[in-house]
């Protein structure tokens, strides 16, 4: 069967097809380029909303509650997007099988865009009371179920395409957008926190970064749909390694890899918001801490990872960083990505021992902790995507690879930051290293689990 009879494929993805279909095939360069920009695009709208839970919505939508319970709140409001995604889960499975993958990634897309602008217009408590909050809920469950949709296979497109050898390295490259989305989005409010008084950020400036997100958007959509329309991609499709089965079917056949896979992240994703969520919280409500200067940690400890003076940092600690998560590539096509899960869980519960009550510290605290963080986050983290998808049936691999990565992220990620802080606020950052702790096992037992129960199938 061709691409252009395919009965997933609508006129508009033939009509892009003909258009980005120069004659030579998609090398695996172009496909990094668009999963970077897709990646990058989604995690700085994830970080624009996580700030404004931090920043903007106690004040805007709570300001009837004290500071700590407006940011649990806010907090609550932020798991309802990874709640909601399973919903978009199933609806987006149903429009990739009847319409293809174009209209599902674009309808997506949009969907996410568009409730992020919406957020934008968002009036206070002072303007509609409760109903701010209710319409903030919406909103953000309209991420949710828009991100339940946006998952494209794109990175296993690359690792597929990735030269014999180099299936680690390649797999690092779509795990870069969380690094670099949490820096623009970081730097852009630590611009408007410092450029305006603090009413005028809360009365417009903070509503910039949405529309911001909006745009980066609309370009990471064209970008990812230069490749999702390309023959290599729709011929992969036709052999049934990247085509949707029924979800229903999937979970009966495959429950077990995707229990694994949900769990077997958790490291990564734990320690994702214990250093940048959860400090920015901890550090706004409970120090002296200016958010524009933690802002500005965030963002070069994103990129840098090791400690240093701030000048040296910039320069110096920017290529450790780099080349730290960089290695997370080499060190998994030498000794397997599922060893590096492994060594880098058993760093991150270490790490949970001490590293949370440095928050409380002062700066060489803060900086220790970050720095330590985020060199370890880019050890595990940079190879937590998609870590049992091999251990799929061809038939099920992508419905599963897309089942396994919500579930993931909603046990995972999306009451993590409202754990770690009602854990610390009441119980000291002692607790909050516990919880840490409690990823770093879980990860341990999932990959023990998975390795097992791939024994037993043999």
């Amino acid at each position: 069967m061709s691409a252009d009879t395919a009965p997933t494929t609508t006129q508009a993805e033939r009509d892009a097809r003909a258009l980005h279909d120069d004659g030579h095939p998609i090398a695996p360069g172009e496909i990094a380029i668009g999963v970077v920009i897709g990646r990058t695009s989604e995690f700085f709208d994830f970080f624009v909303y996580a700030i404004a839970s931090v920043l903007v919505f106690p004040k805007l939508i709570f300001p009837q509650l004290d500071p700590l319970q407006g940011t649990l709140w806010s907090f609550a409001i932020f798991a309802l997007a990874f709640v909601a995604r399973p919903v978009g889960t199933v609806i987006f499975t149903a429009i990739d099988r009847a319409y293809g993958r174009g209209a599902k990634l674009t309808t997506a897309l949009f969907l996410l865009g568009g409730s992020t602008a919406a957020i934008a217009f968002l009036p206070g408590y002072e303007s509609i009371g409760i109903g701010a909050a209710l319409l903030l809920a919406l909103f953000r469950m309209g991420q949710g179920v828009a991100l339940g949709g946006s998952w494209d296979w794109l990175a296993s497109l690359l690792a597929i395409n990735a030269p014999e050898g180099k299936r680690g390295w390649y797999a690092m490259i779509p795990q870069l957008g969380a690094p670099l989305g949490l820096i623009v989005a970081s730097l852009l409010f630590m611009f408007l926190i410092s450029a305006l008084p603090a009413q005028d950020f809360l009365d417009w400036g903070w509503r910039y970064p949405f529309f911001v997100a909006f745009a980066i958007n609309v370009v990471a959509l064209f970008a990812r749909l230069r490749i999702v329309v390309t023959p290599e991609y729709a011929a992969l499709f036709e052999d049934k390694s990247l085509e949707p089965a029924p979800l229903t079917e999937t979970v009966r056949s495959e429950w077990k890899v995707i229990l694994t896979g949900a769990f077997a992240p958790l490291a990564s994703f734990a320690l994702f918001h214990m250093v940048t969520v959860f400090p920015l919280s901890w550090v706004f409500l409970f120090t002296e801490e200016t958010p524009a200067r933690f802002l500005m940690i965030e963002a070069v400890a994103a990129f840098v990872g090791a400690p240093a003076r701030f000048l040296v940092i910039e320069i110096v600690g920017a290529v450790v960083g780099v080349v730290a998560v960089m290695l997370s590539g080499v060190i998994a096509d030498r000794i397997g990505r599922r060893t590096v899960l492994g060594v880098s869980a058993a760093l991150i519960a270490a790490y949970s021992g001490f590293a949370p009550q440095l928050l409380g510290k002062g700066d060489s605290g803060e900086w220790t902790y970050m720095m330590l963080g985020f060199l370890l986050l880019g050890l595990a983290f940079g190879q937590s995507s998609g870590a049992v998808n091999g251990s799929f049936s061809p038939k099920h691999r992508y419905t599963g690879a897309g089942t396994t990565a919500t579930a993931a992220w909603l046990i995972g990620a999306g009451f993590a930051p409202l754990a770690a802080l009602l854990l610390a606020s009441n119980f000291g950052l002692i607790a909050a290293g516990a919880y840490l702790l409690s990823g770093a096992l879980c990860t341990l037992a999932a990959l023990g689990i998975n390795r097992e129960w791939g024994r037993k199938s043999a």
